[in-house]
């Protein structure tokens, strides 16, 4: 979290004059299934914005049928299938950088996949575009 706000706070005072970024400023938030409707999971985004750009973003993903949210321990669902075990992992750190990403391009379409974290980056710019769809300056 103090990564993001610093990573934000660099961004905000190397690349853009106060008001100049795309964004108005406030605080938004997205919820989104992406295109994984079949499942019970929503990637949830809340982005805040400061002189235009974005300078903090919480991202997680919610299963809604467990009532709980992905984390580093969620493979435990899947022990003894290694594919799914690695497949949690690797979405795991998609989850843990793709915020990151946003902090740096400062758009959701400008950010690259993780090999191997597919799921986790469709959640992330599902929720994300949704969050900052009122956040665009017209």
């Amino acid at each position: 979290m103090i990564k993001n706000i610093l990573i934000g706070f660099i961004a905000l005072v190397i690349f853009t004059s106060p008001g100049d970024g795309p964004y108005k400023d406030g605080f938004y938030s997205g919820i989104s299934r992406a295109k994984y409707t079949n499942e019970p999971y929503y990637g949830h985004s809340k982005i805040t914005v400061q002189n235009g750009i974005i300078t903090e973003i919480d991202f997680s993903v919610r299963d809604s049928a467990r009532h709980e949210y992905f984390d580093n321990n969620y493979e435990k669902y899947f022990a003894g299938n290694n594919e799914y075990i690695q497949q949690c992992r690797n979405d795991w750190k998609g989850i843990q950088s793709y915020p990151d990403s946003l902090l740096k391009y400062q758009d959701p379409e400008k950010i690259d996949v993780i090999s191997g974290a597919t799921w986790s980056y469709n959640l992330f710019k599902a929720s994300a575009q949704k969050a900052l769809s009122s956040a665009r300056k017209d």
